[in-house]
């Protein structure tokens, strides 16, 4: 598996984005543009995933890049039940917020599994070195003279 240069690279932050750019839409139209409470709640909570995603890949360190993923799948589980608030305040449709809804738990999902994917580097750490192939007799061993 070859390393991300960028956060961007990273599947959760591609899912929380593109949520973010549907919330956005969602938020254009109907009833809730008079709702500014709401809406701004909504907003800030799809918004703030994949800044924390972003700002935990600029860390380095993978306990700290883990906290912020920690705290971008809080905001996705906020957004999700924002989308359901919504839906409740009759502002959206069930068939409005399903598609984000799973954008917002495959981001989260994705999030999750970077964030066990240290603990894993970890115990490979743990096993015993693997021992190269051996030689037969008829192969000469190498040595670096020039």
């Amino acid at each position: 598996m070859a390393a991300a240069r960028s956060h961007k690279e990273l599947i959760c932050w591609q899912r929380a984005y593109e949520l973010k750019l549907q919330v956005y839409e969602l938020l254009r139209t109907g009833t809730v543009t008079r709702d500014f409470d709401f809406q701004n709640q909504l907003k800030d909570s799809a918004s703030a995933a994949p800044r924390l995603i972003a700002e935990g890949f600029g860390r380095y360190y993978p306990a700290e890049f883990s906290k912020y993923l920690r705290l971008a799948n809080g905001e996705l589980k906020e957004t999700i039940e924002s989308l359901d608030d919504g839906v409740d305040r009759r502002h959206f449709t069930t068939d409005q917020v399903i598609p984000l809804q799973r954008l917002a738990k495959r981001s989260s999902k994705a999030a999750s599994r970077l964030i066990a994917y240290p603990a894993t580097m970890d115990a490979l750490k743990d096993l015993p070195p693997r021992r190269g192939r051996r030689r037969t007799q008829a192969e000469p061993k190498r040595t670096n003279r020039t």
